[in-house]
């Protein structure tokens, strides 16, 4: 495979339409880490509105993380959580829309690593035993390949 030498993609010539994206990502905390999230005595604060914080922050900062993500303008960021008492884990869920001439599938996945990242980070005193996994696309729509959902979702 060659590597494209040209850079970020032009997209100049493309239509602009409204774009949506939905990712997850899943942290495993173990029983003591899942039981403060419930419970909301984390010391540092509420574990769970931080994270839905910062997934808002990296979405609106993808591009400065991902060296050829277009800036797009951010209309809206849902962050939704999930709690799983048998597996003892947070899935976060975050849906992302734009209007553009460029997908924001990496704002919602980027969104949803680090609102895992900041629940590790908020809970790491009890143990660093945390796993994130599982973070993928769930669904997209708009723009020229049109819509995906993937086959799990």
């Amino acid at each position: 495979m060659t590597a494209n030498r040209n850079g970020m993609v032009d997209v100049s010539g493309k239509s602009i339409t409204v774009r949506t994206a939905k990712a997850s990502g899943t942290i495993i905390l173990g029983d003591k880490a899942f039981e403060v999230v419930e419970a909301g005595t984390c010391p540092k604060g509420d574990v769970l509105a931080t994270a839905k914080v910062a997934a808002i922050q990296a979405a609106k900062s993808t591009p400065a993380l991902i060296p050829m993500c277009h800036p797009l303008m951010i209309e809206a960021v849902d962050v939704d959580f999930e709690l799983d008492e048998r597996g003892k884990s947070v899935t976060a869920v975050v849906t992302v829309k734009s209007s553009g001439k460029t997908g924001v599938e990496m704002e919602a996945l980027t969104a949803a690593g680090v609102a895992c990242l900041t629940v590790y980070d908020m809970l790491k005193y009890i143990g660093k035993d945390m796993v994130i996994s599982r973070i993928m696309l769930l669904r997209k729509t708009g723009g020229k390949s049109g819509d995906y959902t993937a086959s799990e979702f």
